[in-house]
Formats: structure tokens, sequence, C-alpha cells
């Protein structure tokens, strides 16, 4: 049955096709041959043959088969060719294969997507440290990109090691930001325990400290004989350079003080008594390259830390000298203004030298390039009793009296350079504020010490405090901070170091006479005692007394807390003596365990 019906489906579309195209069996056959292969192979199916199917399938698999002949032909051939060539261009081969393996690795697979290298690093450079890390173990291109050596120099840069580096300086950058966060640590610890190397700045008898100054691995002193000292604290142990001072000072009987010392990374500078100034290149010492003589008594004098700018003040008359392109010295700006204190601004290579100034009850800004100093503060009976200056701002503290006293008592105005107008005002102090640090201050933080014995850091963005710590009894002289630890020095010749965020003491240290200069780098320490007395009286100084001279003398200490300091090179020279010498300060006695123990000049452990 159902056979039949299959028969008779096939003779009805039979029928139809044959109505539709309105053709006989004779021209059918005819115009079969013109049809398309679909039309012939729907007849043969209605018709119950499946051989023209089968048959076109059979020409595919054939035409198909000749194809893929062919081409193996064509590339055995081409092989057979190539052969001698690539044994000929076997080093040639070798670096396209390393080019390929490059190109491997040149689009970064981000999920879904394919980013090119460089964009792909341009995101990674936005994570930290513990980010990168994460990231290097997602997969084998994650992690080559995460170890970028481009990635982990900008961050070393970032924070703040190697700041003159280039990347092809090292290897492996993460290798050298592991070791530099690690001798930071141990850095930062033996600032804590106090452990390190400490050295005294050592000189002759007759000779009074008069000022001190200090920048990067430079440590310069003026003396009441007029002899100028230049120390290099990178060679500590090596003798201290001396700088020759202008035949006017030095034929005068008796010779000037040096009153006055500035040093920063390239030139040395000091003032004397008799108004002479003179200036030393830090590399080669010697005979002054720069000699001027003021009118008066120099009673301020200022370097510029970062360009070659000098500016003095003697009386009522302050001049700015500068060097040029070939390095020959000129004045650029004379003001007069009475009872002056001076500070240069900072960060200023690239633009006009700027000083400010306090004279009395005002505070001026000094721009060559105007004709008169710009007023920047004035209030009549409200002193300025201290100055600093960063790049950005100018802080000095001011004295108010009478009815002023009502508000808070004295106060700090910090301004702004840019715009000359007050930025914040912080401190309600009834004391004087002595000393100001902004310049080596962290950004947005400011250290001030007072006659109230307190040591204060506030924090310029919200005017608040941040610490306040009871230091000195005979009130704060000198202070620097930095983001976690405060150095500060007093009357009484106390150097403290204070952990900021607990507010505690770590150590303290003691010598004779008010603690006038403190200034510190990552891993060093340099502090001054200078006596107010110059010329004590009952005590020859000049004679063979060392215990009047060592009272009145003043002292110099460096304090060495770098990763190695306790190798054999930084043992101090009375630790490595044979005990013979009996010249100078260096008292050299038979020391105790494991001093004793040392052999050679260079002693071993």
């Amino acid at each position: 049955m159902a056979a039949d019906e299959l028969a008779a489906f096939r003779e009805r579309w039979k029928q139809e096709l044959t109505k539709e195209h309105g053709c006989t069996d004779e021209e059918e056959q005819v115009q079969s041959e013109d049809q398309p292969e679909y039309v012939s192979i729907a007849r043969s199916l209605l018709d119950g043959r499946t051989s023209p199917l089968m048959e076109r399938i059979q020409e595919e698999r054939t035409r198909r088969k000749r194809q893929y002949q062919c081409m193996s032909s064509v590339r055995s051939a081409s092989l057979q060719q190539l052969q001698p060539q690539r044994k000929a261009k076997k080093e040639g081969k070798l670096l396209d294969q390393l080019i390929q393996d490059l190109n491997e690795v040149n689009d970064i697979p981000f999920f879904d997507i394919e980013l090119p290298y460089e964009l792909a690093l341009k995101i990674f450079q936005y994570l930290d440290c513990t980010e990168l890390g994460r990231c290097a173990q997602v997969s084998r291109a994650w992690r080559v990109l995460a170890e970028d050596c481009v990635l982990w120099f900008k961050m070393c840069t970032r924070e703040g090691y190697h700041q003159d580096a280039s990347v092809s300086d090292s290897l492996c950058w993460k290798s050298t930001l592991r070791d530099c966060r690690n001798s930071a640590r141990t850095v930062c610890s033996n600032w804590k325990n106090r452990v390190g190397s400490i050295s005294q700045l050592q000189f002759e008898l007759g000779k009074v400290l008069c000022d001190v100054s200090s920048c990067d691995n430079f440590v310069l002193a003026g003396y009441t004989s007029g002899d100028v000292r230049l120390w290099d604290t990178l060679h500590w142990d090596s003798p201290a350079s001396y700088l020759k001072t202008n035949s006017l000072s030095a034929n005068t009987d008796p010779r000037p003080h040096a009153s006055h010392v500035q040093v920063n990374s390239s030139v040395a500078a000091a003032a004397f008594e008799d108004g002479c100034v003179d200036l030393w290149s830090t590399e080669t010492g010697g005979e002054p390259i720069h000699h001027y003589q003021s009118p008066g008594r120099i009673q301020a004098l200022a370097l510029s830390p970062d360009s070659p700018v000098l500016g003095s003040a003697a009386g009522c008359d302050i001049r700015l000298d500068c060097a040029d392109d070939r390095g020959y010295w000129r004045m650029l700006c004379h003001a007069q203004l009475p009872k002056i204190s001076l500070v240069l601004v900072p960060g200023r290579r690239q633009q006009s030298p700027l000083a400010a100034l306090a004279a009395g009850e005002a505070v001026y800004l000094l721009d060559p390039q105007e004709d008169e100093p710009r007023t920047l503060h004035s209030v009549y009976a409200h002193p300025v009793t201290c100055l600093d200056a960063s790049d950005s701002n100018v802080a000095f503290g001011v004295k108010r009296t009478g009815w002023a006293m009502h508000d808070g008592g004295n106060k700090i105005h910090i301004y702004s350079l840019e715009t000359g107008k007050p930025v914040v005002y912080v401190g309600n102090s009834p004391g004087d504020f002595t000393c100001i640090n902004l310049r080596y201050s962290p950004p947005h933080l400011l250290v001030c010490g007072n006659k109230d014995r307190r040591v204060r850091v506030f924090d310029l963005r919200s005017g608040s405090s941040v610490a306040s710590l009871y230091a000195h009894h005979l009130g704060v002289t000198s202070v620097q901070t930095d983001d976690w630890k405060i150095v500060s020095g007093g009357g009484e010749g106390l150097v403290c170091v204070w952990e900021m965020r607990m507010g505690a003491k770590l150590w303290e240290m003691h010598n004779r006479h008010p603690v006038r200069h403190v200034c510190f780098n990552s891993s060093t320490l340099v502090t001054a005692n200078i006596p107010d007395d110059k010329s004590p009286r009952g005590a020859c100084i000049t004679d063979d007394d060392l215990t009047a001279h060592r009272r009145h003398r003043g002292v110099i200490c460096h304090y060495s807390f770098s990763e190695d300091a306790l190798l054999k090179d930084h043992i101090l020279p009375i630790c490595r003596s044979d005990y013979t010498g009996s010249y100078g300060y260096n008292y050299n006695i038979s020391l105790a365990v494991p001093y004793d123990r040392l052999s050679g000049f260079h002693p071993s452990y």
C-alpha cells in the first residue's frame, strides 16, 4: 500500500512539472541538457533513480583528491629547492625565529580581546607592586607583561630610588627595587635603635666654632681664627679641605672671624666680620673663585641649595650674586632694607632668583627683574621672629603684642609665592617661634620650634596640629622632620630623635653649647653645637690646655645609619689607633674589648 502511494505521489509531481513548463517528453529530453543540475537530480529522484547524485559525489571526491595531489607535489618540489638555502642561511633562520618568538607576545590577551603590548603596558603602569604580583599569576602572557623592566623602573623612581638612572642601568629593576626597600627598612631600624657610627669632625687648637652649614655630603665650618674647613662625609676619614681666604682677610692681624658659612653641592661661601665674602668650588677648593667686599659687617648670608645664587645682607645693603653659563659671577641686584634676615627660594633653576627677606615687622620678596622689593606682609609692632621658604610657599613666625595676644597668641603665617596671598595661619602659642623648617619638610607639613619648649608639626592643608612634643627646657633652637621622624636641638645642648606618629622619644645625645644646626637625610645626621661666647674669659684657648679648649670650642657630630655602618671602614680612627700618638683630641688610650682585639689599620671581625 505504501509503495502504491509513493508511486502515485511521483506521478502527480511529474505531471505538475510538465504542466508548469508546458513541455512534451521529446522537448524535455532536449532541454534537460541546458537545465541546472538540481533539476536533473530532482527528476531522477522522482523517477526513483539515485545514480546522478552518486556520480556527482564521486566527481567531487575525485576533483579534491587531484587538487590535493597537485598541491603536495608543488610543496615537495619547493622544499627540495629550499633545502640547500636553509643550510647556507642557518644564522638568518635563527634570527627570524627570534623575531617570530618576540612577535608571539606582541598581543596580550585581555579576556575576550587582544591589546597591543604598548597599550597593555600603559594600563599596567597604574598598578602597585602587590597588584602586579597577582597579575603575573594569571597567565604566561600576563607574567611577561607584569615583569617588564619599564614598569619596575618607573615604580623605583616613583618611590625615590635611583632618580638619575635610566632603564638600561639595571638588568632587573624588580630585584633592584626589592634591594632598595630592604636597605631602607634596615636604615629605618638603625635610626630607631641608634645603630651606626658616630664621628666628630676634628680641628686644631685655638679655634672656636662660629657657624656650620651642610648639604648632601658636604659640611662647612667657620672658626674664630678666620679658617674655613670643608669636609666630604662620604670620605670622612680623610682630612678636611683647607679653603684659602682672600689676601685682605688673611693679612689682617688679628684675622676676622668667619661669622657665616653656607654650602651646596657645587659651591661653598663664607662671610667674615670685616665685610669680605669668599666663594669656593667644592670640587677644587683652594683659592676663592669669587670675592667681594661689603661696606659693613655681614649680618646674613644665604646660598640657594640647587643653583649658584648667593645673597648677603650688610647693614641696610642687600646683594644678590649669580653665576652665568660660563661660570663667571656677577651682581644681579642691589637693594636697601634695615634689619634683614635672608632666605633664598629653592627650585628656581630655570627662572630668575627670588629671595625672601624679613626686616623688622615686614616680609619682602626681592626679584632682580623688579625695581623694588615687593611687600608680602607688614603689621606694626608685630615683629617677625623666624623665616623659611620652599619652592612654592614662604613661612614666618610673628610675635604678637598687646591686644593681639587675646586672639590666640603668636602664629605662623604661610604665604603663596605665586599669588602673594596668605594660604593658612597655624599655631597659637604664648611663646615666640624660634625656628621653622619648611624647605626640607614633607609636602603639606611644617615643623617649628618655640621658646615654650615645644616642637610642633602642622598640616598646611587643614591648618591642624599633627604633633606637639615637650622637647627642650631651654627652648628649641633647630628642627627638621620627614614622613616618620623628627630631629630637634635645644639650647641645653640636647639632640633628640622622635617618632612622629607615637610622639615618643627614640633617643637623645648631649654636648655642651646650644644646638644651632641640624640636618639629616635618609641615612646620615649632622649636628653642630656652637658656643654663644666666641671669646670666653679666663680660658687661654691658644695654649696647650685641652680641658679649657674642649669646654669652649663647640663640636660637629656626624651620625651614619647606613646599612654598612658596621663594616671595618666605618670604625672610628681612635678604634684603629696603635695608641702611640699623643696629639690632638683622639685621646689614644687603651681601649676595652672588642677594640683591643683589632689587628692592623683595617680591622676585621
